[in-house]
This record gives C-alpha cells, sequence and structure tokens, in this order.
C-alpha cells in the first residue's frame, strides 16, 4: 500500500536491496496532461472570442483545474493570462470640425448679383464723341467691357448728342448734367466740346457709381443714373 503526501498526492515507496529509498510524486498519464493542456487552451479560446465577466471566468477556470487534476498554481497562471489579454483600453473620442456650408447662388441670382452686361459697341469711329470717351475708358483701365456699357448709358440719356437739352428737367449734353452749367467745372467750352462733356461725366460716374456698368445698371433699374 502506497504512502501519502501531506497534500494528498499518492507516494510510493521504492525499495531497491533492502534500503527504502526517497518517496517520489506519481506523474500523471500523458493522456490525462493532453486533456488537462486542452482544457485550458479552450478557455483562453473562448475567453478570446467572447469574454465573459472576471467572476465568472475564475469559477471556471477553478473547476476546470479541479476536474484536471490541475494545481493552484497553474490555474492563476491562467486566470492572469486571459485578465491580462482582455484589459479594456481607453477609448478617446475622435476630435471634429464644423465645417460652414457655403451656399452657391442659382445662376439666375448670380447673373442679377452681377448685373447686366452691355452690348458690344465696336470700335468707334476716329475723332467722334465716342472714340474720346473709348480713350478716356481705357486711359481710367476700365477696359471694353466698361466702354460697352457707357455707349449704352448714353445712348439711352441724349443718343451721344453735344447739344442734347431735356426741357423738362433742364439736363444738358451728352451726360445729361443736371443743370448743364456744372460741367464748367471742367471747361468754360462745356456747352458745345464733347470732351469737355465726357470727362465731367466719367468724373461723376466714378465718383457716384465707380463704373459705367454701375451707372448702366442703376439707370435699367432707376431710369435715371
Amino acid at each position: 500500500m502506497g504512502k501519502h503526501s501531506p497534500n494528498g498526492s499518492p507516494q510510493e515507496l521504492v525499495v531497491q536491496s533492502g534500503i527504502v529509498a526517497t518517496p517520489r510524486r506519481v506523474r500523471q498519464p500523458l493522456p490525462l496532461r493532453i486533456f488537462a493542456f486542452t482544457v485550458a487552451a479552450g478557455v483562453i479560446l473562448v475567453a478570446a472570442i467572447a469574454p465573459m465577466p472576471r467572476e465568472s471566468a475564475l469559477a471556471e477556470t477553478a473547476a476546470l483545474a479541479q476536474g484536471s487534476g490541475q494545481t493552484g498554481a497553474e490555474a492563476a497562471v491562467q486566470e492572469l493570462a486571459v485578465s491580462g489579454d482582455h484589459a479594456v483600453p481607453a477609448i478617446a473620442r475622435s476630435s471634429y470640425q464644423v465645417v460652414k456650408p457655403v451656399m452657391i447662388a442659382p445662376p439666375a441670382a448670380a447673373a442679377k448679383a452681377a448685373g447686366r452686361q452691355a452690348p458690344a459697341a465696336g470700335m468707334p469711329d476716329p475723332g467722334s464723341a465716342k472714340a474720346v470717351a473709348h480713350g478716356q475708358v481705357m486711359a481710367r483701365g476700365w477696359g471694353e467691357g466698361e466702354y460697352n456699357c457707357l455707349v449704352s448709358l448714353w445712348q439711352k440719356e441724349s443718343n451721344w448728342n453735344v447739344y442734347a437739352f431735356n426741357k423738362s428737367s433742364g439736363a444738358y449734353g451728352i451726360p445729361q448734367s443736371l443743370p448743364g452749367s456744372k460741367m464748367a467745372s471742367v471747361g468754360a467750352d462745356w456747352e458745345t466740346n464733347p470732351a469737355t462733356q465726357i470727362t465731367w461725366g466719367l468724373n461723376y460716374i466714378s465718383g457716384r457709381y465707380s463704373t459705367p456698368c454701375g451707372a448702366w445698371n442703376a439707370s435699367l433699374a432707376k431710369g435715371w443714373y
């Protein structure tokens, strides 16, 4: 009959030549050790796929350890592996930025905001009042588009007639200055000289509407500029 160790594990006495040898632990059979290893690996795999609460994992590990003959130390190592591998890291919320949407005006609204463009006037006849106006518009850096607006504006106001006179209002000349005597600030020949009238008219447009196209669109909206 074998002798038992203090922890209850079976021991056996080896007798050689009448001498009692030191007791040694009986090794578990190989199939049992393979079974225990398989059970432990299964617990870890299940915990990795669907982690369970710490208390349930501890209880299940202890029960499997008892059934497979594992020691308390081996079960503790497995418990630490499960809890350590599946610690939930802190999750930081990503920062975000609110971007104000850009409103794009419909084509019709954009065209209205930009104003109506006057039809192309073409190159004026040399020596004409329009030729004088074209030269002054280019000298101010306004370009052909502004010249087109100026031609349409003064065509509507006076038909480019240097002697045009409005009996109702008293407006006079190509730019329809009101009264006509205002053009004397540019030259004493304001009643007969188209260059004097044009210079005064462009100064007036620049100060009040910035450009001939600004004056042209104001005239379309109000009937006068």
